[in-house]
């Protein structure tokens, strides 16, 4: 059983502000599925664009999970040593969906304008698949460490929003 932490009174404590990412990044990959169903069904994006979607989906959700893994997950760990098993868990996570990632990168990394439906069928699993573990990576980070992140007052990164925590197109203060 997790310790009852109080939060501090932020306006968007940094617990708050996680579920926050987690959303806009399920929603971005819900856009992403639909684009490539949207491709499939004849009436989707050029491949290129596509490509430049998927490209910068992986590279937002990447940053996120190597902001958790250099920035959150050390900091929770020094103020909650009862936490450490959970981040470990959560960091397994992180190279299991990395795997995932390289993966989807490498297939959609030389689409053209000659993209066929296997390649866009391909691309769809593996965005399937991300989706799946994804949800529960999310979820379960989501009941883990929320309240301590929410508990957690860091001057630094009230200053200077931690990549973690930054939407795509989000520059530091």
């Amino acid at each position: 059983m997790q310790p009852r932490i109080e939060p501090t009174g932020r306006l968007a404590a940094f617990g708050t502000q996680l579920i926050e990412v987690h959303h806009w990044l399920r929603e971005e990959l819900s856009r992403l599925r639909d684009n490539v169903d949207a491709f499939l069904d004849g009436e989707g994006r050029r491949p290129r664009e596509l490509r430049a979607h998927c490209l910068t989906f992986c590279s937002a959700l990447e940053r996120h999970h190597t902001g958790e893994d250099q920035n959150a997950f050390p900091t929770l760990a020094e103020e909650f040593p009862a936490l450490r098993p959970t981040l470990e868990k959560l960091q397994e996570d992180h190279h299991l969906v990395a795997g995932i990632l390289r993966r989807i990168e490498a297939l959609v990394g030389d689409l053209d304008a000659d993209l066929d439906e296997n390649e866009a069928e391909r691309v769809r699993r593996e965005l399937d698949g991300l989706s799946a573990i994804v949800e529960s990576h999310f979820s379960f980070e989501e009941r883990q460490i929320v309240e301590a992140l929410n508990s957690l007052n860091d001057p630094e990164w009230e200053r200077s929003k931690p990549d973690f925590l930054k939407m795509s197109g989000q520059r530091p203060a």
